[in-house]
């Protein structure tokens, strides 16, 4: 019994080593390339295979998905000799397991090196600053490069990308001088624009402001004149209707004249000739008026004797033309006094003939 079970175990485990060496899973996004005695034979794909037993045996894994490779910084001499340490991404991809396999030893470090010598190529007929700024069309002509040399190999490269520009030091301190002296010249330059444009709109808010201060005064004084016109014309057309005779005419010239001496500037005031005959004017006046009542009419050596009286003793006479050559504050206060005791007397006169007078003894009301 022995001998039988011990064989019976050897054939299971044969027959579990053929079925697992058949059997050949392959997952997803990956290529598995079979060699058979040593010759490509076939590619396996995703999914269940089944191989020959020990005649098929799996060469190489590839996986087909898109890949980054990213390469160290190479030095690099620009048209203008200097050196600059540049550094690449590459994203490619397999498209043919059996050429990538087998039409070149190591595609990764194939790829790097004609990465570089690209670089090299591309790079030596450009300066510095057209390096810096020409990074799109480095990685055209790099791409385009690669993209027909790694044809052949089974592989396709998607894109490149220069990842870093790093030039030596010392340029980088005269880069960030010539910026910086840049920056600060834009700076300057807006703010000299932010004054100007501050200054231009400052001198049009002022010219604005005076044209309307000088419409405004403008309108204010042809208002004023038309106002003072229509005034003016008023007055005269009320004195023309109402044939204001010179007792009014005197009696307003009277109430003006204490005003032409109220100013704090005037130095020197002159007092016309004609006060003292608009004062005897605005006394004859209010003195000729008829009585409201019945009176006795005085005797002619009374009324003379009356009006003389009235006339020296409460009218100061002034000479025509006659100049005060006090300062303006006393001639001021000395013609008001003069013109305010005038118009009193005028008043009081005129007053006394309107009131009824007492009949005199020996007469009648009848009389």
């Amino acid at each position: 019994m022995e001998p039988v079970v011990i064989l019976t175990l050897v054939a299971a485990i044969v027959v579990v080593f053929l079925v697992a060496s058949t059997v050949r899973i392959v997952p997803q996004a990956r290529r598995y390339n079979i060699e058979r005695f040593g010759r490509y034979r076939r590619t396996l794909q995703p999914g269940l295979n089944f191989v020959v037993p020990v005649a098929d045996r799996i060469n190489t894994k590839l996986d087909v998905r898109e890949q980054v490779y990213s390469s160290d910084p190479r030095p690099v001499i620009t048209e203008d000799n200097l050196v600059v340490n540049i550094d690449t991404v590459l994203y490619y991809q397999i498209t043919d397991p059996r050429a990538a396999a087998y039409e070149v030893a190591d595609y990764l470090q194939a790829i790097d090196q004609l990465t570089v010598t690209t670089l090299r190529n591309v790079i030596g007929s450009m300066d510095l600053e057209e390096t810096l700024t020409s990074r799109e069309e480095i990685n055209s002509r790099l791409r385009a490069v690669l993209d027909d040399a790694t044809g052949k190999w089974g592989i396709r490269v998607n894109r490149v990308e220069i990842k870093a520009i790093d030039p030596p030091h010392t340029i980088k301190e005269a880069m960030e001088k010539q910026m910086r002296a840049e920056r600060d010249k834009r700076a300057a330059i807006l703010h000299a624009e932010g004054e100007r444009q501050a200054k231009i709109l400052t001198a049009e808010g002022t010219k604005q402001k005076d044209i309307l201060e000088a419409q405004g005064t403008q309108q204010a004084m042809i208002l004023r004149a038309d106002g003072e016109a229509k005034a003016v014309e008023l007055v005269f057309q009320a004195v023309h209707r109402n044939n204001a005779d010179p007792k009014v005419l005197a009696y307003k010239y009277l109430e003006t004249l204490p005003h032409l001496a109220s100013s704090d500037n005037n130095t020197f005031w002159v007092i016309p000739g004609e006060l003292t005959e608009a004062v005897r004017t605005v006394t004859r006046a209010f003195g000729d008026q008829p009585m409201a009542g019945p009176h006795t009419p005085a005797r002619p050596e009374e009324a003379a004797t009356a009006g003389d009286t009235s006339h020296e003793s409460r009218v100061p006479e002034l000479d025509a033309g006659s100049v005060v050559s006090l300062d303006a504050a006393a001639a001021a206060d000395e013609a008001e006094k003069q013109a305010a005791a005038a118009v009193s007397d005028a008043k009081a006169e005129a007053a006394a003939a309107m009131a009824p007078q007492v009949p005199r003894r020996g007469q009648t009301s009848g009389d």
